[in-house]
């Protein structure tokens, strides 16, 4: 049985009937204690939770103790980025309401600068410089990778990065980190290399498990040349990036690998431009992208989603399609999308030139939630779900 159905079913058999007596219901509810529903809702996906949050002002307590919340699931707490106005800042745009849960910068105070790389399930990659460098003069010596969890304070310094296998594989502009806590507490820091061609030759994986790093070189026939503002995405025990290949009049493409480096594949998608955008949510990858009707590249008019729910299939399912020409032209400005919900259909997106984030239910084709960012923001933005667990694999403690 699927966990949505599972939630589907405690909800049926535990919320309260509008025609049942009541005493039969005081009697309904005495057979589960709060450490069987805990044991429970802890199984369920945190869209399921927070829906059960209105069971009842009892479930309603029991799943907003904070107590409680090392043993449930998290929705999005909202997004990190940065803005370069007189250096660079980091700062977090929450969606769920409130400050912000941590401090962004989680600057150690061995580093002069930290560098926000990616985010996977409650995990935050992070790459500090021991110099006081702009982070354009930043050399692989000067920088090591970090990975924590803010919601514990807990955080690992990885050993130096394996130098190039040779002169020609120096350059390393992308790396992501891939992690599930559902299946182990491990995780692995997948750094890309590209040759002077720019296409990727191979890719340098660091392991908590091992505590060490590995390199592999690109196993498969077509050479990929990575999209300049891809991020890594991490969905059924693979890592995804955005690019496309030289060999086909630039063709997009997702390059997919497995944590040992030894599976290589290429996965065809609808031409993607500067406006596209994945993201892993309700456990598979998805795809945004923003186009418009007379392909001019000037004003948006609707929003597709895909979904991939077979790597080994490689194809793309079209999910959803939304129109955004009533909202783009009453706010008269073009959006691009930064980011896939987690848990349900909604998509995230900036003007371009501007400083809102804006959630876009394609499902019901509403607007969600509008918050101010900082100027001069970043074209990344890292999305973070808190994790609550006590530890983290190979971590210093500190």
């Amino acid at each position: 049985m699927e966990e949505a159905e599972k939630g589907e079913l405690l909800e049926r058999n535990t919320k309260p009937r509008l025609d049942s007596h009541p005493g039969e219901t005081s009697d309904a509810a005495g057979v589960f204690t709060d450490d069987i529903i805990l044991e429970i809702l802890s199984r369920l996906p945190a869209r399921s939770l927070h829906r059960f949050k209105c069971v009842s002002v009892p479930w309603r307590d029991l799943i907003t103790d904070p107590a409680n919340r090392k043993k449930l699931p998290q929705v999005l707490a909202g997004f990190l980025y940065m803005s370069f106005l007189s250096g660079h800042h980091h700062h977090f745009a929450s969606v769920a309401g409130g400050a912000a849960l941590f401090d962004p910068c989680l600057q150690p105070n061995k580093y002069k600068h930290m560098e926000q790389v990616d985010a996977c399930n409650g995990l935050l990659l992070y790459r500090g410089c021991t110099k006081n460098l702009a982070p354009w003069d930043w050399t692989e010596d000067d920088c090591r990778f970090v990975v924590c969890n803010p919601a514990t304070g807990s955080w690992v310094e990885l050993p130096p990065q394996p130098q190039p296998q040779e002169p020609a594989k120096g350059r390393s502009r992308v790396a992501g980190l891939a992690f599930d806590p559902a299946v182990s507490s491990h995780f692995h820091v997948l750094r890309f290399e590209e040759a002077d061609s720019s296409s990727v030759t191979g890719v340098s994986i660091y392991s908590s498990r091992t505590g060490a790093w590995s390199h592999r070189d690109r196993v498969m026939a077509e050479e990929v040349t990575l999209s300049y503002t891809t991020r890594c995405i991490f969905a059924g025990g693979v890592l995804y990036l955005m690019g496309f290949l030289p060999s086909t009049n630039n063709d997009h493409v997702l390059l997919a690998v497995d944590m040992a480096g030894k599976v290589w594949k290429t996965i065809s998608v609808p031409y993607a431009r500067r406006l596209a955008m994945i993201g892993s949510s309700q456990g598979c990858l998805h795809y945004a992208l923003a186009s418009d009707n007379d392909n001019n590249n000037i004003h948006v008019s609707e929003i597709k989603l895909w979904c991939l729910k077979d790597c080994d299939r490689k194809e793309l399912v079209l999910k959803r399609t939304a129109s955004i020409d009533k909202f783009t032209g009453m706010t008269m400005k073009n959006y691009r999308v930064i980011g896939i919900h987690p848990d349900c259909d909604t998509i995230f997106s900036v003007p371009c030139g501007g400083h809102t984030l804006v959630a876009y239910d394609m499902q019901h084709q509403k607007v969600g939630c509008i918050l101010d960012l900082e100027k001069n923001s970043t074209q990344r933005f890292l999305p973070y779900v808190p994790l609550f667990s006590e530890s983290l694999a190979d971590a210093n403690g500190r």
